[in-house]
């Protein structure tokens, strides 16, 4: 069952969503025509939006729906800040490298790059 209904977990999510773009509310509003208030409201979990409002906060972060109405858990990435840099590059469509390379190089090239994130894991322990 998804957390549709709760206040809390949009807030949070509209804020994670916020902070990993570097988004403040005067933007938002200005970019989708909100009133600074009621968008107020949902951050702070006050009100809850309506499901054509949700839609358009999704579409604006480039998220499924269900990543505003349900609990974010941190998934697959261990660091936080790889997690959101990655969600960051996902919707950027200049960025998608990264994430579809793989059809458009060869398999020694795929395996190089490989090493070269293995190195780069070293460096960091």
């Amino acid at each position: 069952m998804t957390g549709l209904g709760n206040k809390a977990i949009m807030a949070e999510n509209i804020q994670r969503l916020m902070d990993s773009r570097g988004i403040d509310r005067n933007k938002i509003c200005a970019d989708l025509g909100l009133k600074y208030t009621t968008f107020t409201d949902w951050v702070k979990g006050n009100t809850y939006p309506r499901i054509d409002k949700i839609e358009l906060l999704a579409n604006y972060f480039g998220v499924p729906k269900s990543e505003l109405v349900e609990k974010y858990t941190e998934g697959y990435y261990t660091d936080r800040e790889a997690a959101e840099f990655c969600e960051y590059l996902r919707t950027r469509p200049e960025a998608r490298i990264l994430f579809s390379a793989a059809k458009d190089i060869s398999k020694e090239d795929m395996e190089k790059a490989v090493e070269y994130i293995e190195l780069l894991k070293l460096k960091h322990k």
